[in-house]
């Protein structure tokens, strides 16, 4: 985090070095928007004021408003875990763990958390005018800094180079973050069995694997404990991982995405199954409707107090 806007300036000053440096940002967006996670499960400081602050500085990185975290994970993809319900559910048109699915999911996926996010902002507005106004402090603070990044690239290379840094620099990485950080919910759900106590989210237990990405892939312990800071999750991890099922343990991401994406269309044995009951098989069969769930404003469980 620290490094971030000094990774960004350099190129902005010398955008020959943005071949070099250009995957680099598009990491350390990744890695705000894990930061942008956590800090709405387990608040970064200890004041309400510098937690706003944060969240917008945040933002800016990350390439949208940290509040959304809220309305679609804290409160909604929290409480259902890939049942009927969540806007983030991994088997909406297609139960199918392809390659074409996974790289779809961002889309279908951006589409329907659009309505929870909406419907929190216009409670907020309506019930609590200061996190409305929290809201858009970090809209104003994502839209005036990124205007401000493409008139200061323009200003100093002209008009084509301009445009040119500001879209590797700051706009890909910003897609790149918000693209991948959805593609980890689909593979941490994709084929578990959210009906089931200890087999409801896929994790990924490679030490690099959670180094860069501040322990994500235990993911099962985050479930089971939202609210504990990521430095903590490993140890609750290990603590457990003897009662999670074998098949949604993965020790490496990158072998588990070459052996579902190609390797698995050649040797299908290779690939993900569903385990246990599929998330749209209820107990007690009872009918399924893909309508995502009204949020609230509460704070519950949430970092809503200091968006």
């Amino acid at each position: 985090m620290v490094l971030t806007p000094g990774v960004v300036a350099v190129q902005y000053l010398n955008p020959n070095l943005i071949p070099y440096l250009w995957w680099v940002s598009c990491y350390f967006a990744l890695a705000c928007g894990v930061i942008a996670h956590n800090h709405n499960h387990c608040p970064t400081f200890k004041t309400k004021q510098q937690n706003q602050l944060f969240g917008m500085w945040i933002s800016i990185f990350y390439g949208y408003p940290t509040f959304a975290w809220i309305p679609t994970h804290n409160l909604n993809h929290h409480k259902l875990v890939n049942k009927a319900g969540d806007a983030t559910i991994t088997w909406r048109y297609t139960n199918r763990h392809i390659f074409r699915v996974a790289m779809s999911y961002f889309f279908v996926s951006s589409w329907f958390q659009s309505e929870p996010i909406k419907e929190f902002i216009r409670k907020a507005k309506a019930e609590k005018p200061s996190l409305y106004r929290q809201i858009q402090a970090q809209y104003a603070a994502v839209i005036v800094a990124h205007l401000a990044l493409l008139g200061g690239a323009i200003a100093l290379h002209g008009v084509k180079t301009g445009i040119y840094t500001w879209a590797v620099v700051s706009g890909l990485p910003g897609f790149f973050a918000l693209f991948t950080i959805m593609l980890f919910n689909y593979e941490q759900h994709v084929h578990a069995d959210p009906w089931s106590e200890y087999a409801h989210s896929r994790s990924f237990n490679g030490a690099l694997t959670n180094f860069f990405l501040f322990n994500n892939g235990y993911h099962f312990v985050h479930h089971e404990n939202p609210g504990t800071h990521w430095s903590k999750l490993k140890a609750l991890h290990l603590a457990v991982e003897s009662k999670i099922p074998s098949q949604l343990l993965e020790r490496s991401l990158f072998w588990y995405w070459f052996r579902q994406y190609a390797l698995a269309p050649l040797f299908p044995g290779l690939g993900t199954q569903q385990y246990g009951r599929a998330p749209f098989d209820p107990p007690g069969g009872a009918p399924v409707a893909l309508v995502t769930d009204s949020v609230g404003i509460g704070e519950a469980g949430t970092n809503a107090a200091r968006i």
